[in-house]
């Protein structure tokens, strides 16, 4: 008896060491693949902002927190299992998915700069001041575009690990997935809230501390600025890197050897990471802009075929 007892916690300090060794694997790998998609979590860090600008400070976190739901959401409800079954039973499909997805961060960015060229001048309405229905739209809006951006993020993550078992894939992508979102709504909601922490550091300390929470306040409204920028720019650049490689894939080289050539050209490195970018750029800007003209004239085309049939 003593000998089957010494026996069966023999198997179970063996199977607590595989158990182990198993989460290692996971947390390592899904470290290893976390890094290639780290380009990917900047341009979401700087897109979120945009979507809080001209909240309330009452309703940031809360705004935050909703869309950190549907980020998470968009992850391990939609994009993980689809990923994976697709990946199984017909990978081919990923990449139109993802040229779909990309076409919508073109559209969006574009649109967001032709609205901004249009407007120019005149008095934007803060979110805040136009109720709980428009806060509701950002939320969704946003949600939407975390949708594009975490597709690319989880399937650069799945092209990494294709060759492990169908289950170390799912754990894996679920790490990244809940550390992906924690650490850009993470950074999010500091970001958002910096101005109401140089707020308490003016209201409480004096001297040094005082001066840093006053350098807060004012620096705050100019790089949430400077981020909705880059959030712009980034939709056009993930949206353009997807369209490229995508058309690449379906044998249409040019925009992909264009890029190669921006990235050789300019020495490699950091600069030829730049040139490859702005061909990115460039081109997620012009099929962005293609498409909301496409959307731009089929709104024009609607009222007229109502006035139409009504006649």
């Amino acid at each position: 008896m003593p000998g089957g007892i010494a026996a069966l916690l023999d198997d179970v300090a063996a199977l607590a060491r595989t158990a182990a060794s198993s989460v290692d694997d996971i947390s390592a790998a899904a470290g290893k693949t976390s890094l290639k998609a780290v380009g990917v979590v900047v341009d979401d860090t700087a897109v979120t902002p945009q979507y809080v600008s001209g909240i309330s400070p009452a309703r940031e976190l809360p705004m935050i927190w909703r869309i950190t739901k549907g980020s998470l959401r968009n992850k391990l409800l939609i994009i993980l299992p689809v990923a994976l079954i697709l990946s199984w039973i017909a990978p081919w499909a990923l990449t139109p998915i993802l040229m779909l997805g990309g076409s919508y961060l073109c559209f969006e960015g574009a649109e967001k700069i032709i609205h901004w060229v249009q407007h120019r001048g005149e008095e934007h309405i803060p979110a805040s001041s136009q109720g709980v229905e428009s806060e509701d739209q950002l939320v969704a809006s946003a949600i939407r575009t975390d949708l594009i951006l975490s597709a690319e993020i989880m399937v650069i993550s799945l092209n990494d690990i294709t060759d492990q078992p169908l289950l170390y894939r799912a754990l894996i992508l679920v790490v990244i997935a809940i550390i992906m979102t924690a650490l850009v709504y993470g950074v999010v909601s500091i970001l958002v809230k910096m101005d109401d922490y140089g707020l308490r550091l003016i209201r409480t300390y004096k001297g040094g501390l005082q001066k840093v929470g006053r350098a807060l306040v004012q620096a705050m409204p100019s790089v949430l600025k400077v981020l909705n920028i880059i959030g712009t720019l980034a939709m056009l650049w993930v949206g353009g890197h997807i369209m490229i490689t995508g058309l690449a894939e379906f044998g249409w080289h040019f925009p992909h050897n264009l890029a190669l050539q921006a990235h050789h050209g300019a020495g490699g490195g950091f600069f030829g990471w730049c040139g490859e970018t702005a061909i990115s750029l460039i081109v997620g800007a012009l099929w962005g802009a293609i498409i909301t003209a496409a959307v731009s004239l089929v709104k024009k085309m609607r009222p007229a075929k109502a006035t139409t049939t009504n006649d």
